[in-house]
């Protein structure tokens, strides 16, 4: 049974994502930003929905009080592909730094476009850091938060790798907080392969990190340490 909703929920999962970015796009030539995010929210909560329904999977927040007010710098750990629907629900209004290559996907990049993401080439190396801390300025100035991945693709349950300074940098020069996000979504929705397993992943929120006059390397350590034994604390 279990496999059957998986292949149930992946089926709805492309529909409704291919279906719901042309009425996004059109939808997006009359509304401001703060609408079009909005709706990238009714999205994302009707995929959790039905991740909840066909797969038993659900998921609970521990932690949301230590969200700072104002807009800032989030670092989620990437182990799974749910973590691109729960933080549209989970976080206030957001773009996010992501891989170029995700714009060029007929009509689901073109929806990805009007919600201001922040769209990167991976192999540039410096460059890429100077095009997040660019854009993300523009995007904290205009009130959203900036949600990074810091380790740039996802990583098995119990894997990691160094993390990128992007997000650390951004923070260090606009005097944004960092909040860590940890979870163990890639226990229960693998990174590779179809089966869900039933359960309840939790999303744990770290206190805010201050970058400001720090050495970018010791922040990132910190931030880094935190994730990773706290998501090896609950996988």
């Amino acid at each position: 049974m279990q496999l059957i909703g998986s292949i149930l929920f992946t089926t709805f999962f492309f529909v409704w994502t291919f279906c719901y970015s042309i009425f996004f796009v059109l939808a997006c030539l009359l509304l401001p930003f703060r609408y079009r995010f909005v709706l990238a929210r009714v999205w994302a909560r009707v995929l959790l929905t039905a991740l909840k329904w066909t797969c038993r999977l659900d998921f609970r927040v521990e932690g949301a009080q230590r969200l700072p007010a104002g807009n800032h710098i989030a670092l989620w750990k990437h182990s799974s592909s749910w973590e691109t629907l729960a933080m549209n629900v989970v976080f206030p209004r957001q773009v996010w730094v992501l891989k170029r290559e995700l714009l060029w996907v007929p009509v689901v990049g073109w929806g990805i476009r009007q919600l201001h993401a922040i769209a990167i080439d991976r192999k540039s190396g410096h460059s890429a850091v100077s095009q997040v801390i660019a854009q993300g300025r523009e995007r904290l100035a205009e009130g959203d938060w900036v949600i990074v991945f810091p380790e740039g693709t996802r990583m098995p349950p119990g894997e990691t790798r160094r993390y990128g300074v992007s997000g650390a940098l951004l923070a260090a020069e606009t005097g944004k907080l960092i909040v860590p996000v940890a979870h163990n979504a890639g226990s229960y929705w693998p990174r590779r392969g179809l089966r869900k397993k039933p359960g309840t992943i939790r999303v744990v929120i770290g206190e805010p990190v201050s970058a400001a006059g720090r050495d970018i390397r010791e922040v990132n350590r910190e931030i880094q340490d935190w994730i990773e034994a706290t998501v090896a604390a609950i996988i």
